[in-house]
Parts: C-alpha cells; structure tokens; sequence
C-alpha cells in the first residue's frame, strides 16, 4: 500500500515537499491524521501534521507533552504503542483525551517512536475515529505498513534537515542481504529459510547480526533502514 507514497519520497528535495509527502499520507494510510515530530541530538525540530492548527497551538500552548500518555509512553519505550492500550485514567488525561477527541484528533491512535543516530527522537503517529473493533482489525492488517512508512518519513527527515545526525551505514554480507531482501519482498521466515537452503535457527543469525550492524530495534526497522540506504536488491 506505500508504493505511491514511496514514489513520492523519493523525488523529495526540500522540506515542503517533505510536508506535503507526510501530510498525504493520511489518505494512503486510510486514516484521518498523521504526524510526524522528530527532535535532533542539538534540539533542532523538524513537524509535520495534519492537525487542526488551533489545536496545535492548544497543545502547545498548554504543554500537554506533560502528560501526554503517548508522548511519555514512546519516551520510555521502543516498540509502536496503540492509544488504547495506555492508561488514561488519571483526571489531567482524560480532560486531555476529551479536548483532543472535540478537537478532531480521534478516539483512536497508533504511534511509533523512532531513536535515529546521535541521539535523534522522533514520534510518528496516525490517528482515527474508528470503532474499536474496526480499529483492532486496521492495525492487525497495517502495522509493518505502519512501521515502515514511519522510518522511511524519518530518514528522509535525516538527510534533509539532520545531516549531521546521520549514522555511518554498515556493509551487509550477502547472506546478510539476501534474508533481509526476501523478508522485504514479503516472504516469511519459513519461506525465506526454504528459499536460502538453511535452516530457521541460521536465517535468525543472519537476521540478528544485521539487525546489530543496522542499529535497529526489531527486524521491520531492519529492513527498513536497509532499504532506505539502498542496501537491498528489490
């Protein structure tokens, strides 16, 4: 479902191209709203959103990154976070959950936090107004999606406004690249170790080390970042 967005992305050449790529988004993602805030290891920001803007400025005006669950949730963690899963219990976030809900945010959301090179933070979000059960199948069907659009948004954030903040890319070996290939191309992991002629517990290693050489926290950032370096054959 990213190939028009990826298409996109890649003929982006300025930071406003940058914003009208993300904010498109919303309608390739099959949702109301996308944001995407990433913070550099010197504190410059880059944002993008389709939010209303005068709940931008509300959110900013009141700090509610404060005790925003979401915000201090991704903060914590590595792993993407549904909305729903967090707790919004306490009287300051449900106030804040009703004025982002009457301000069109949506009673739903999915966000990935994404810890870039040197120290880089970025949060990528999408939000909608889904009934739960209709919100639990759209994740269950969109998450990788979900996952890889955000990286692919981060990188290209990384060479157009954080340059300094890139990380020196590792060469995979070919065994290396030929498990990450096939996972990208949609294999599986029986599938791949099946096409490869090894074995599951050597298709992992192979994975493993590159995930180490890529940095990345799980295999789907794996491959993203390979595949936004270039570094795979599809």
């Amino acid at each position: 479902m990213l190939e028009a967005f990826l298409d996109q992305l890649q003929r982006v050449k300025t930071l406003d191209d940058l914003d009208t790529v993300i904010l498109s988004l919303s309608d390739e993602l099959n949702v109301e709203h996308v944001v995407y805030h990433s913070v550099s290891s010197t504190g410059k920001e880059y944002a993008a959103t389709t939010y209303d803007a005068t709940w931008v400025d509300q959110y900013l005006g009141n700090d509610y990154a404060r005790i925003d669950p979401v915000v201090q949730a991704c903060l914590r963690r590595f792993h993407p976070i549904d909305w729903k899963r967090l707790n919004w219990s306490g009287k300051a976030t449900r106030n804040f959950l009703g004025e982002a809900i009457d301000s069109g945010v949506g009673n739903q959301g999915f966000s990935v936090p994404i810890r870039g090179p040197s120290g880089q933070f970025a949060l990528f979000s999408v939000s909608s107004s889904d009934k739960d059960d209709d919100w639990k199948r759209y994740t269950a069907d969109y998450s990788r999606s979900l996952i890889l659009a955000s990286h692919y948004v981060n990188q290209k954030a990384l060479e157009m406004e954080l340059g300094s903040d890139q990380a020196d890319i590792v060469s995979l070996s070919p065994r290396e690249t030929d498990a990450l290939t096939l996972l990208a191309l949609g294999y599986n992991r029986a599938q791949a170790s099946d096409s490869l002629s090894i074995s599951e517990h050597t298709l992992r290693v192979y994975i493993e080390s590159a995930r180490f050489k890529l940095a990345a926290m799980n295999t789907t950032h794996a491959v993203a970042k390979a595949l936004n370096h270039g570094l795979l054959r599809v």
